[in-house]
């Protein structure tokens, strides 16, 4: 009775799917199956995955699996066409072709398809599996779109971040967040498929998820307690590149429970929101700053410099200060040549023996270049020329430095220019600090003032203590036996 029964559910399946598309169905599935499960078996024994075929990936995690699952839907479409062709027609049987279990050949094939439809599913749940995960892969996101985030990716993968995953700062955990990146990616998928995507990429992110859930999952600013020495060497462009010291005593702090306030403290302790209206996209004019302490008292600072209309202010972007409010590219950051220059020299991979070093590169580095291919050779033309003209004994002395040197300077316009996407020296601003970008006087201008007469300070001793400026050989490193 059991067997009849199931005769009776087979018989409309065997007679339907003797159909063009319901085959090609099957040969969809069962080739991309085939196809995605020898790469499998060659990564398992090879190892690797996303990372080691990030082109590749593209078609073993996102084309296979939809041809997959796209013959598996041809297989009941196919069926279903033809059993509606055939009514249309009047030629669907009453009672379909009678089925016999005995015969063995049919036993085999039934049960054929039964172990393909298992294997199916388990190669679907593999297959999703695997393609979530390589989506959310650094590979995909930073190399997969070659040119669109070349700069981007160039910058991760210098910074002290390049181990921390994308999605980890991007989208972090949570379903709701995973989603709305997934639909969020598609739309970039179509604008990278049609060109349709701005030069350069703009920043900041505007739909970044809130740093608390993010880089809080690391850094815990309520636990940072004590200060920072910061050590800047700078050279001159003259002859001798001659260097000069700033030491800085920065007041990284903590909280209020730490006796030690500082930078941290003011801005993130518990109880403390300090908000702010930004009129431009890149967050750099903030006309206005609400502070709130942890007694609840609020105070409103406006810009007696940056004049905005009620209007203006209202339009503006509304804002709570989180971390990337300063650490806006904690790992996407790109340098100044100057800034870039120095720290290759303080490092030693320029040569300071070299004449004017540091103003020959920083004149190469801040030429004009159609692309990357042209800045690699008229960098090193430029450099070997005037060390060969003006210095001729010590590019045939030193000319192992001068190599390594100019492989240091074509490094650094590799990692901070991008002429196929518009990114050039100074196209992201650095908030961290104020050196180079407006940075901490966006609101420490000395210039927001409350309605009260309170204002924002500017004082140096606010941020950091300042041991030693511009000096040749700093005093304090001395003490400190760091020289």
């Amino acid at each position: 009775m059991r067997f009849d029964r199931l005769a009776s559910w087979l018989r409309p399946i065997a007679y339907l799917a003797r159909n063009t598309i319901t085959l090609t169905g099957v040969v969809l599935t069962t080739t991309s199956a085939l196809t995605m499960i020898a790469f499998w078996l060659y990564v398992l024994v090879l190892g690797g995955g996303a990372e080691r075929y990030p082109y590749a990936g593209i078609i073993i995690f996102l084309l296979l699996p939809a041809f997959f699952v796209l013959g598996l839907i041809l297989i009941p479409v196919g069926g279903l066409l033809r059993r509606y062709q055939l009514l249309k027609r009047g030629e669907l049987p009453a009672i379909y072709p009678r089925i016999e279990l005995a015969d063995p050949v049919f036993r085999k094939a039934a049960v054929l398809v039964s172990v393909a439809t298992v294997l199916n599913i388990i190669i679907f749940s593999a297959a999703s599996y695997g393609g979530t995960q390589y989506l959310d892969s650094v590979q995909f996101c930073g190399q997969t779109c070659h040119t669109v985030m070349q700069p981007e990716f160039t910058a991760y993968a210098n910074s002290p971040h390049s181990r921390v995953a994308c999605v980890e700062c991007h989208i972090g955990p949570g379903a709701s967040w995973f989603v709305r990146s997934k639909v969020s990616g598609v739309r970039q998928v179509f604008a990278v498929a049609f060109h349709d995507y701005p030069h350069p990429i703009p920043s900041p992110v505007q739909q970044l998820r809130p740093a608390r859930a993010t880089c809080e999952q690391c850094h815990w600013p309520q636990r940072f307690s004590g200060n920072v020495l910061f050590i800047r060497t700078h050279y001159q462009e003259d002859e001798a590149n001659t260097p000069s010291t700033t030491v800085l005593d920065m007041k990284v702090g903590g909280h209020s429970a730490t006796g030690m306030v500082g930078i941290h403290g003011h801005h993130l302790d518990p109880g403390v929101q300090v908000a702010y209206i930004a009129t431009d996209q890149k967050r750099q004019v903030i006309p206005q700053v609400t502070y709130t302490d942890p007694e609840g008292k609020t105070t409103i600072y406006n810009s007696t410099d940056t004049k905005v209309t009620p209007e203006e202010l209202e339009r503006g972007e509304h804002r709570i200060m989180d971390c990337v409010d300063c650490h806006n590219r904690p790992t996407h950051t790109f340098q100044l040549p100057e800034q870039a220059l120095d720290q290759a020299m303080t490092e030693q991979s320029i040569s300071t023996e070299l004449p004017f070093i540091k103003k020959e590169a920083l004149l190469a580095l801040k030429s004009a270049y159609p692309d990357r291919d042209t800045a690699r050779q008229r960098i090193a033309e430029t450099l070997r020329s005037f060390y060969q003209t003006n210095y001729p004994k010590i590019a045939g002395a030193q000319g192992e430095s001068l190599e390594g040197s100019i492989r240091s300077v074509q490094s650094i316009y590799f990692r901070n220019v991008f002429p196929a996407m518009d990114v050039t020296w100074g196209t992201y601003p650095d908030n961290l600090g104020h050196s180079d970008w407006p940075g901490c006087f966006r609101c420490h201008d000395g210039s927001h003032v409350s309605a009260d007469g309170k204002t924002i300070p500017n004082d140096c001793e606010t941020c950091h203590v300042l041991l030693a400026v511009d000096e040749k050989n700093p005093k304090i490193l001395q003490e400190l036996g760091m020289k």
